[in-house]
């Protein structure tokens, strides 16, 4: 894991690792990542000062006996942790920070009150001689507090040496008298910068020390009297590391150039020991701007200087091509470093001494970073990709094949770049001049002149005029009079081209000079922009106003919508990235407890398995600006990031039925990372079909959304948008428009064409469904499909009038929102049915099974509960559809009734055989992650339980007995017994069809029945039924 960048981030890592340094051997990792820190950050107050009162702390508890410690450890601690080492790191601290003018009192004087505090306890000759010279160094030190310094030391000057206090006080107001000046100087600027810090503006603050930096460079670099440079130099050096440690310029990688470059340009032996090493400012540089590759290449030439092994400076350039934001700006800091790499391969072949090795380092490596870059371009910018427009890297790897005699290959690379950068005059004249460079003296240059003649055919080159001078002056110079001539004749052809092209962009220079209508348009645009936004800017101080009121009168309808929105997920949601693989929900509900509330989080391991991401819904947006409080915060010893997931979550809907998530994971794989799918509940709806996804990205979403139309199929024209919880999509279909019309009491004889026959008088009937009993005969009603509303208001005219031998009642269909039942019925079924848009308890359906049964020839409900399946644990995201699906593969399904209600399915199968087979294929089967199904009765199915969603697929433990139960046996029907009748099946039926634990099947024969006992008639079983017996 890489380390963290600002004091502010080491602060935050720190405080992490301490929350778990229970023991001493995390307390010395705290101490340990203290030490990372300040070689980092060397100057940082604030890590200085928590880094010594955490090991004075670990001092102290040494001391005592409840540290929680074992004896073994508590003895290691204080060899470790004593009072010696402790002074020593305040010391270290105090001379790291002590030309920081603003605010190292506050490590100074914190360190001498300990030493002080010690003296009190044990008064001792060399420890009065030591505190006194602590304080006339730090005297001699410009600090903003030197006052109160003085009236310290005075203090103790009376208390421990009272004698020597009038001389030393005038040797200190001696010896002190240039410090105050430096800070007298600097006080303004001090002053300044203390004034913005103060009113929070970070560009404020940025400005004041920039200028400040401004004027302290200049003194530095001022020489004195005898020529060198002056002691501000280190004054000059803290600032700038205040600069880039407690300020946002931390990530400028401009200040950390101006850094190195005014180290390089007051180098001296003087002040080699006071100042940090070049290197370790480029370390630190190119780690808090990993992006720059202007500071990535400084520091290859600077190792390069110093001079560091080839090893060393080859793990400079891993790291630099291993970072992911080298190209974060674009290709431009990408070549930037590989022209220091390449130069770097280069010279390594020109100093004295070199070896073959170097040789042929730069023989590989730079066709291999030319090629680099290349790809590098491809995969960052596509074919958009035309190479660096000033070919740097391609002009050191020419000089290297012209140095080894490779002209040839030299050449190649010129006419390769031909394609790219034949529009410049830049390119073409270098092309020359490497061609006389390489030329026979004794011979016409003749490929130079080649090249000059190539350039000019190019219309598009960008200065025709002086490559037309250099063309004619070469060949007077290096050619004979024939090819002089020819040269003189294109240019004298070439001119007249370039003058009417210079016209023709006069002319459009005129013109829009003469008539600058677009720029006029942008203005308007511009002001028309910055008028809606004062507007908007008015209408959010005036809604805030209205808010705040207490009348609710004043309070507008955009007010009242949003407080009526139950969950806002679209503008409530975060994303957490970067936590450790194996985090439990637990955990990051605990480490956001005190932010925010959680309504639900989801956790995902990344590919690489190196982190784990966190998609969490919060309660409000207010909560969403708490969590983003822990943006770059630590957990555990990882810096996350969270960032708000507005603009990533989409709505989309009007796909096949069946689709599940690995349909949307296929259909939506170039668009990006899918963070989540939510489905909606069809507990109430069954028709509900439409999905929730959430991007990991602004750019997948958007990439997803421009499938928005896309043709699924004959049926199927997909819709995608940007998921609004403020926008209500208006209903689509017949019943939403209106256009339906529901009939009853219709004549049982009367057929399809005989109603659209009957109806079509009023406008044109697209559909006539006239509802049918399982024996195919009519039930009095249907529904019926007009083109238009208006012909289906029409249409009401025929209400309460007769057809045939029935008064008709006609009215329009109302969608119901309520529909918690769905049913597929085969066309060729015998099975019960159940009409989809009521809802009916079981014993609703036996009510009036005899009643079907006495209608039709239908199987008994022996052989229907044989081949009938019930399902558990069904989500209520899951539709029929899907359910159907999954049950085909055991076979041709009769009948289907889903119920999300009961969160179950009742599934009729063609055969038993098929029945069994999906019993053993769905038991335990996982329909979703964690989320397993159960077979069962109809018991089971219909009786009332309580469903927390959060624990849903995990049903209840069976009780506990000594013998698994007997699975039932299917025999063969002995011959005869259909003529037990109708009654025998609606007994067994009614009594339960289904009679064992891991199956809905009914036993075939009654064993154990009392034979002797009379059977019922038609008549006593329907005088049972209503009873209620």
């Amino acid at each position: 894991m890489p380390d963290p960048t600002g004091e502010e981030d080491w602060l935050a890592l720190t405080d992490e690792i301490k929350r778990n340094a229970s023991d001493l051997e995390k307390c010395v990792e705290v101490v340990e990542c203290y030490k990372r820190a300040i070689t980092i950050e060397p100057c940082s107050i604030k890590i200085w000062l928590a880094y010594c009162e955490w090991f004075w702390s670990l001092y102290e508890k040494c001391q005592t006996t409840k540290t929680g410690w074992s004896e073994e450890e508590l003895e290691l601690g204080k060899e470790i942790f004593n009072i010696e080492t402790a002074l020593d790191v305040w010391q270290q601290g105090a001379h790291a920070t002590k030309y920081r003018l603003n605010d190292s009192h506050e490590l100074w004087n914190r360190w001498i009150s300990i030493e002080l505090e010690n003296l009190s306890e044990s008064t001792d000759e060399g420890k009065i001689k030591h505190i006194r010279g602590l304080f006339i160094d730090r005297l001699q030190i410009p600090h903003a507090t030197w006052d109160d310094t003085s009236q310290m030391f005075s203090s103790f000057l009376t208390k421990y040496s009272e004698s020597t206090w009038e001389a030393t006080m005038i040797e200190i107001t001696k010896i002190a008298k240039e410090a105050k000046e430096i800070f007298r100087r600097r006080e303004q600027f001090e002053s300044k910068l203390k004034k913005a810090e103060e009113s929070g503006s970070a560009e404020a603050v940025k400005t004041q020390i920039l200028d400040y930096l401004s004027w302290e460079q200049n003194q530095a670099l001022k020489k004195n009297k005898k020529g060198t440079l002056t002691k501000y130099i280190i004054l000059c050096v803290t600032l700038f590391e205040r600069a880039l440690t407690s300020t946002q310029l931390t990530i400028d990688p401009t200040l950390w150039e101006d850094y190195i470059v005014f180290l390089l340009n007051t180098k001296s032996d003087h002040f080699n020991n006071e100042l940090p090493s070049i290197l370790s400012i480029c370390h630190r540089g190119t780690t808090h701007c990993p992006w720059s590759g202007a500071l990535w290449a400084r520091y290859i030439l600077c190792a390069e200087m110093e001079p560091l092994p080839f090893a060393s400076i080859e793990r400079i350039k891993h790291a630099a091509t291993n970072t992911r934001e080298l190209d974060r700006d674009g290709m431009n800091d990408v070549i930037l470093f590989y022209i220091a790499w390449c130069g770097y391969l280069k010279r390594r072949t020109m100093i004295e001494g070199a070896t073959d090795e170097d040789h042929d380092l730069a023989e590989m490596g730079l066709p291999t970073a030319l090629e680099d870059v290349t790809q590098w371009g491809i995969r960052r910018l596509g074919k958009s990709w035309k190479g660096d427009p000033y070919f740097r890297i391609e002009t050191i790897l020419i000089e290297n094949l012209t140095e080894r005699l490779a002209l040839e290959e030299a050449r190649g690379l010129w006419q390769g770049l031909v394609a790219t950068h034949a529009d410049s005059y830049d390119f073409w004249y270098q092309y020359y001049q490497w061609e006389m460079i390489v030329r026979d003296s004794k011979k016409p240059p003749t490929l130079a002149t080649a090249v000059l003649a190539t350039a000019l055919r190019h219309k598009a080159l960008d200065w025709p005029e002086k490559m037309m001078e250099v063309y004619v002056k070469h060949c007077n110079n290096h050619e004979n009079a024939t090819v002089v001539l020819e040269a003189i004749n294109m240019v004298h052809r070439v001119a007249k081209g370039v003058i009417k092209r210079r016209e023709r962009e006069a002319a459009m220079y005129q013109a829009e000079f003469v008539n600058p209508g677009a720029e006029a348009d942008c203005i308007s645009n511009q002001e028309d922009q910055e008028s809606v936004s004062e507007r908007n800017k008015r209408k959010r101080e005036n809604d805030e106003i209205e808010s705040t009121s207490k009348k609710k009168k004043t309070i507008d309808q955009a007010t009242l919508q949003e407080k009526n929105l139950k969950r806002d997920r679209e503008n409530t949601t975060v994303i957490v990235t970067n936590l450790p693989p194996e985090v439990t929900q637990t955990k990051v509900k605990n480490y956001f407890k005190d932010y925010a509330h959680i309504n639900s989080l989801i956790l995902k391991t990344e590919i690489d398995n190196k982190s784990s991401l966190a998609l969490i819904e919060l309660r409000t947006r207010e909560d969403v600006q708490s969590a983003l409080l822990k943006d770059k915060k630590y957990f555990g010893d990882r810096q996350i990031s969270v960032i708000p997931a507005i603009g990533l979550t989409l709505y989309v809907t009007n796909f096949p039925p069946t689709a599940d998530d690995n349909y949307f994971q296929k259909l939506f794989k170039d668009c990006g990372e899918i963070l989540s799918i939510r489905w909606p509940s069809v507990k109430y709806r069954t028709s509900r079909r439409f999905v929730y996804i959430t991007f990991r990205t602004l750019r997948g979403a958007e990439a997803a959304v421009q499938l928005n139309g896309l043709s699924l199929g004959d049926i199927y024209k997909l819709y995608v948008a940007y998921s609004n919880p403020n926008i209500k999509k208006d209903r689509e279909g017949a019943t939403a428009e209106s256009r339906e019309i529901h009939v009853t009491n219709l004549d049982t004889s009367l057929n399809e064409e005989d109603v659209k026959k009957t109806f079509s008088k009023y406008g044109t009937v697209q559909k006539v469904n006239i509802l049918k009993k399982l024996s195919g005969k009519s039930k009095g009603a249907a529904f019926i499909v007009f083109e238009t509303k208006e012909e289906a208001s029409a249409a009401l005219e025929l209400d309460k009038t007769k057809l045939k031998s029935s008064v008709l009642s006609v009215e329009i269909s109302k969608e119901r929102n309520f529909k918690p039942i769905a049913t597929i019925v085969n066309k060729d079924s015998k099975a019960i049915g159940i009409d989809n848009d009521t809802m009916k308890s079981p014993q609703t359906d036996l009510e009036n099974f005899n009643t079907i049964l006495a209608e039709s020839k239908a199987p008994t409900s022996s052989e229907i509960a044989k081949r009938t399946i019930t399902l558990l644990n069904i989500p209520d995201t899951i539709n029929d559809a899907r359910i159907r699906l999954l049950c085909s593969s055991f076979g041709e399904i009769t009948r289907l009734v889903l119920r999300p209600d009961h969160q179950g399915a009742i599934i009729e199968f063609s055969n038993s055989i098929s029945a069994g087979k999906s019993i053993l294929g769905l038991e335990n089967y996982e329909i979703l992650p964690g989320q397993r199904l159960k077979t069962g009765t109809l018991k089971d199915l219909f009786a009332d339980k309580n469903t927390d969603k959060t624990k849903f697929g995990q049903s209840k433990k069976l009780p506990t007995r000594l013998m698994q139960p007997a699975a039932s046996i299917r025999r063969p029907t002995a011959p005869g017994s259909v003529k037990q009748g109708k009654k025998k099946a609606l007994t067994q039926f009614k009594s339960s069809s289904i009679n064992t634990e891991n199956t809905v099947f009914s036993k075939s024969n009654d064993v154990g029945e009392d034979k002797s006992k009379k059977q019922m008639s038609n008549a006593d079983f329907k005088a049972l039924i209503s009873s209620g017996k």
